[in-house]
């Protein structure tokens, strides 16, 4: 039996065991010294976001920006752990203003405005949102839980503000942070699941859920009786609330 030949020439050998070519990297973009920063910023958000932090990489946060490993750690020279803390700061500056709203209207109808902007927000930015709400991360730190809690904060005061409370006392305090939790529950679950409804209607749904939560606490609080009687005291018939306000009237008679 022929044996088949191979050809072990030398030049035949480096060829077959030659590392196949590695693709070139395109050249870096120059850009501006804050620009790349609020760029690197923007590239870590998504990929936290899409990623568990400890699985994202200094590496995979240049490749993103078409930048170099070098590069991140002269914006960043704490590595990912400040990179990362940079990113959900950036998202937590940018949610708190979406709580300003002037005292115009009555307090459902700043609820809802307040509301719109909010959801515009996980909306237009929800690599952020996701990356700063769902925490959990090994690499979260004291300063990042910190970051979440100033966000919540800022919605209290808020809150508290449009309510005309000096103090809110401790049942209206919880009700108020139990209500920003199914805020922000509603709004990841519409990151997650895409499909519970337009943010119109989340917002006037989330309204009437402020407003039966304050229904219930009036039973059991004076306080919050007496801010519930105010809120009670602007309805005309229309805006955010009516509905529920309108229900209520028509099941109690």
């Amino acid at each position: 039996m022929t044996r088949p030949t191979v050809d072990e020439s030398p030049a035949s050998t480096a060829a077959s065991t030659a590392p196949a070519p590695r693709a070139k990297r395109g050249p870096y973009r120059r850009l501006p010294v804050e620009q790349r920063r609020e760029q690197l910023i923007a590239v870590a958000l998504e990929l936290f976001s899409r990623h568990a932090p400890e699985e994202v990489s200094l590496d995979d946060v240049a490749a993103a920006a078409e930048a170099s490993r070098p590069l991140v750690y002269r914006y960043f020279p704490g590595g990912k752990q400040q990179l990362y803390e940079a990113a959900l700061k950036s998202a937590a500056s940018e949610l708190i203003t979406r709580f300003v709203e002037p005292a115009e209207g009555t307090p459902t109808e700043r609820l809802a405005h307040a509301l719109d902007r909010y959801l515009s927000f996980v909306h237009e930015h929800g690599a952020g949102y996701g990356a700063l709400l769902r925490g959990g991360s090994a690499v979260e730190t004291q300063r990042t839980t910190a970051m979440v809690d100033e966000v919540r904060r800022a919605a209290f005061r808020s809150i508290v503000q449009h309510l005309e409370v000096t103090a809110a006392g401790p049942r209206l305090g919880l009700l108020i942070r139990s209500w920003i939790a199914v805020v922000e529950a509603t709004a990841l679950t519409a990151l997650d699941e895409g499909d519970i409804g337009e943010p119109e209607v989340l917002r006037d749904w989330l309204v009437d859920e402020f407003v039966a939560m304050f229904a219930v606490t009036a039973l059991h609080d004076a306080q919050s009786a007496d801010v519930l009687k105010r809120l009670l005291a602007h309805y005309d018939g229309a805006g955010p609330g009516a509905k529920l306000i309108e229900g209520l009237g028509g099941l109690l008679a």
